[in-house]
């Protein structure tokens, strides 16, 4: 749901108006402010358990991974957004001083709602693609065991799918495996 449609914001003050929130995110576009619901038990829990795995596959790499609070501006577009999670192993590059709006994310890692699956796998992907940086864009599912892994390949990204329990994919971009199996502990 848009804030004030009526009224258009820079990029300085839709960053100034969330720096201030305290119990919301939102999403920028084009001068509007769009507020993001709050996650399912099971969407948090898979982001918890992801989360976990790539804590303990990168501890003592010099690689950063954040949750959902750390915002990515798409250059390119203009978007400002909350991916579920972001990893990267090169050097962070922020927006400015305040640390809080990533540049260049090498995988995103969105899980999948009724209410965000058509966003997540059209407008909001063509966003990401348009980030150089980008290598790896995860969707997965959260009422079936499902994770789809699209990895970019010179101008085209090639899309791979792991359906079952004991499969896994790889995080190539920052040497990581997801097991399903782990990914979806205690969701099903």
């Amino acid at each position: 749901m848009a804030i004030n449609p009526q009224t258009r914001l820079t990029p300085a003050e839709y960053l100034a108006f969330e720096r201030a929130q305290t119990d919301a995110k939102h999403e920028y576009i084009g001068g509007e402010i769009l507020a993001m619901a709050g996650a399912s038990r099971e969407h948090n829990r898979i982001v918890s358990n992801v989360m976990g795995m790539l804590y303990n596959q990168l501890r003592g790499r010099p690689c950063d991974h954040y949750s959902g609070d750390m915002r990515v501006k798409i250059p390119a577009t203009g978007l400002y957004t909350y991916p579920d999670i972001i990893a990267l192993c090169d050097e962070p590059h922020f927006e400015d001083d305040a640390f809080d709006t990533l540049l260049n994310p090498s995988v995103i890692i969105e899980v999948l709602s009724d209410t965000t699956e058509a966003y997540d796998r059209g407008a909001k992907f063509d966003h990401y693609r348009s980030i150089e940086s980008l290598q790896i864009y995860v969707l997965i599912a959260q009422d079936k065991p499902q994770i789809e892994l699209f990895q970019r390949q010179a101008n085209n990204w090639l899309l791979s799918i792991a359906k079952r329990l004991d499969a896994s994919i790889r995080l190539e971009a920052i040497d990581c495996e997801l097991l399903l199996i782990d990914v979806y502990e205690r969701v099903f």
